[in-house]
């Protein structure tokens, strides 16, 4: 490694550490040496995750914490925070990654709009403002790393909630990293972590989709470079297709399309030319 927040000894604190990107993220940093704090709601997936993760850690078990945290409360964050700096005495990754696809229309849904502004926005929210004052303090070199979606920019119909939140998580990822460069002498970086089609924690894998493991392979490189978009193909997109969409949403509101043009039956040709 030659990144220092992922040097031997130093400390991530991960949530949605239990499956997926989260526990394939978790088993590479202990890879790497690190201390490892992982936090989920599922205490039960929780406690056998961090038993794979204690083989993989060089002081085993004594390298691994588990949190049950339920992140769409800030009490909950609050006391993860205390409960890594706790044990470890700081934190080096910060990596707010827990999710959920609650589904809702823009019409209907109201508890799964209030599930996912919890779990998917205010997690990260309170998760940064939880740890990186103190991150920040250490005057050491740390990453925050936050996890979007490509459904948090190109928002293709289906379901809002998270789509909307996921937009969320980008505005204020991006609003983050601003601010943290604009602090004299902060050694901590924002990165956006934006997965692909990948298979989920608890979910058999489908043609076309990569492993957390691929996403991690991606992400952690990505991290060394200084990179803040982190964005993932997988075995149906590949990055070219990606820019291509990413920039057909951006042109809706350059060229006064009607939203979602993309889905929009009168632009369908055209898409379809611009796309390849």
């Amino acid at each position: 490694m030659t990144h220092p927040a992922m040097a031997t000894g130093r400390v991530a604190v991960v949530t949605g550490a239990a499956n997926g990107i989260g526990l394939a993220a978790v088993k590479r940093y202990a890879s790497f040496g690190m201390k490892v704090c992982m936090a989920d709601a599922d205490e039960e997936a929780l406690a056998a995750a961090a038993g794979d993760v204690a083989k993989i850690a060089a002081g085993g078990a004594g390298d691994v914490a588990t949190v049950r945290t339920d992140v769409g409360r800030r009490e909950d964050i609050l006391a993860l925070k205390e409960a890594a700096y706790d044990r470890f005495g700081e934190v080096a990754v910060l990596m707010n990654n827990a999710a959920t696809r609650a589904r809702a229309g823009s019409l209907d849904g109201h508890e799964a709009w209030v599930e996912s502004m919890n779990v998917n926005l205010w997690s990260v929210v309170n998760g940064t403002q939880a740890f990186a004052p103190a991150m920040i303090a250490q005057n050491t070199p740390c990453v925050i790393v936050n996890t979007s979606s490509k459904q948090g920019i190109t928002l293709p119909p289906g379901n809002t909630p998270y789509n909307v939140t996921k937009a969320g998580v980008k505005a204020y990822t991006e609003l983050l990293q601003h601010e943290l460069r604009n602090i004299e002498g902060c050694r901590v970086t924002a990165h956006m972590l934006v997965p692909g089609w990948t298979t989920r924690g608890g979910f058999e894998y489908r043609k076309g989709q990569w492993s957390p493991d691929q996403v991690v392979d991606r992400m952690i490189p990505a991290i060394e470079r200084g990179d803040f978009y982190i964005v993932c193909p997988d075995d149906d997109v590949t990055p070219e297709m990606d820019r291509k969409r990413i920039l057909w949403s951006a042109g809706d509101v350059a060229h006064n399309r009607p939203p979602l043009s993309r889905w929009h039956g009168g632009y369908g040709e055209e898409f379809e030319r611009f796309d390849g």
